[in-house]
């Protein structure tokens, strides 16, 4: 079965929940029709018997004649009653002496069958009963006897029996064939099941593939007609969409009012710190420039998060804008005649903003050349998803020569506006503008020891299939 019905999928709990139900009506049907073959069986093996058995009674009550103590019947002549040991046996049992005496078939030689009843007093003493005995070497026999009172002539028990086997033969012949029948209609049954259950459940399918449609910026919302039962939970979906919206775009809002709000009284104090030359004018400059940074920061950002909570359908080639960004930044360090390899395929695409991807791997590059000393290596390449359904993530690797970062340093970087080198130009803001756009397109950035002994960066992005 595929992965869909796997254990903790709804569609194996169905199916396993018809599993068990099928083979356990099965079991019961199959018993009870076992049982009621058998007892027909039984039945007509009993009437054959029992025609047997009333024409030795009528011989008991004509052969016994006055002053004998046995009666003879010689009325049967089938030969299953005359060969030893053939399974076909009569017995006429005298009960009513001190002693019991027994007249019985040439068949039985010199066995005696046991009494289904030996308390021969209890019960109506002409009534017939059934049952099983065990015969001559052990042999499994099916029985009927009767008594027969003569009065003064006497009070007999008259048996006769069966080799049980043929009722044993014709139940295993029953029970395979039962079986056969009943396990080709178990697999019918599960099979109809197992479909019942795969369309019954494409529904939810479908919300899947609708629901990564609007991930993916083919569609905004869920549409189409859904079952009943599905359609609740469609509605809410779609109610999360939309709250979802209306909550990013409170949010840029916010952001955007509250860095507007924050702009001309930053503006206000640059002018006023403009004037003067004193070192409190200069510290007020640098402070309200970083706090400007910040500002056009928030602003970028929220800006950002709109588009991407758009969900965007665009897409990139990245070879040539890290190719063309790896040539600018040899251009601008070309004091520290740095050498920037480039390892990436034509196949490889975003998907996403082309000035995002810009901003991220430009970000990095720059870090790379700022603390490399001669040698940057830049690979790209795509991941294969491990199942068909799962989304298709692109990886780009930057490593360099530098000194490289330690485990507790590299916990710091991601932080907003955290340098840990003053002797750098920059903000502090590269690295977390890289961080929280990854983050915004449902990837990440990776810090750790480059092969080559400095800083790898590694950043993971949604990828698209290539054209």
């Amino acid at each position: 079965m595929s992965e869909k019905t796997q254990a903790g999928s709804l569609a194996f709990r169905l199916f396993l929940f018809a599993v068990v139900v099928t083979a356990a009506v099965l079991l019961v049907v199959g018993f009870v029709l076992s049982s009621l073959y058998r007892n027909g069986v039984e039945r007509a093996f009993d009437r054959r018997l029992d025609i047997y058995l009333k024409t030795i009674v009528a011989e008991v009550a004509a052969t016994q004649a006055p002053g004998t103590d046995m009666p003879n019947p010689q009325v049967l002549s089938d030969p299953l009653f005359l060969f030893p040991m053939s399974g076909w046996y009569w017995q006429v049992t005298r009960v009513d002496g001190a002693a019991t005496r027994v007249r019985t078939s040439r068949s039985l030689a010199d066995f005696v069958l046991p009494l289904l009843h030996p308390d021969t007093q209890a019960g109506p003493f002409g009534a017939v009963s059934e049952g099983y005995l065990t015969g001559p070497e052990h042999q499994p026999l099916r029985a009927v006897e009767r008594g027969v009172d003569l009065g003064e002539d006497g009070r007999f028990v008259v048996t006769v029996a069966g080799d049980a086997g043929e009722i044993q033969g014709d139940m295993v012949h029953f029970n395979l064939a039962l079986m056969g029948t009943f396990a080709v209609l178990g697999v019918a049954f599960l099979l109809i099941v197992l479909l019942q259950v795969r369309f019954g459940l494409r529904p939810l399918a479908r919300i899947s593939a609708d629901l990564a449609a609007v991930r993916s910026g083919r569609a905004e919302r869920l549409e189409g007609d859904y079952p009943e039962e599905i359609s609740p939970l469609v509605t809410e979906l779609n109610a999360l969409i939309d709250a979802n919206k209306e909550i990013v775009e409170r949010a840029r809002t916010h952001v955007g009012n509250l860095a507007h709000a924050l702009k001309t009284p930053l503006s206000v104090l640059l002018n006023e710190a403009g004037n003067r030359d004193d070192p409190l004018a200069q510290r007020v400059r640098d402070q309200a420039g970083v706090m400007r940074d910040q500002v056009a920061h928030h602003l970028e950002r929220a800006r950002l998060a709109a588009r991407v909570s758009a969900a965007p359908a665009t897409i990139c080639e990245v070879r040539s804008i890290v190719v063309a960004l790896a040539r600018t930044m040899e251009k601008i360090h070309r004091g520290k005649d740095l050498a920037i390899d480039v390892i990436a395929p034509d196949s490889v695409r975003f998907r996403g903003e082309r000035q995002d991807v810009e901003e991220m791997v430009g970000n990095l590059v720059d870090n790379a050349c700022k603390w490399a000393h001669a040698r940057i290596e830049v690979r790209l390449f795509a991941e294969r998803p491990r199942h068909p359904a799962d989304r298709t993530y692109l990886r780009v690797i930057i490593d360099d020569d530098g000194p490289g970062l330690g485990a507790a340093k590299r916990a710091e970087v991601g932080r907003r506006g955290r340098r840990l080198d003053e002797s750098k130009p920059g903000s502090g803001l590269g690295l977390s503008i890289v961080q929280e756009l990854a983050d915004l397109y449902g990837g990440r950035l990776e810090l750790s020891t480059a092969p080559i002994g400095g800083l790898r960066a590694e950043l993971v992005l949604p990828s698209a299939p290539s054209a």
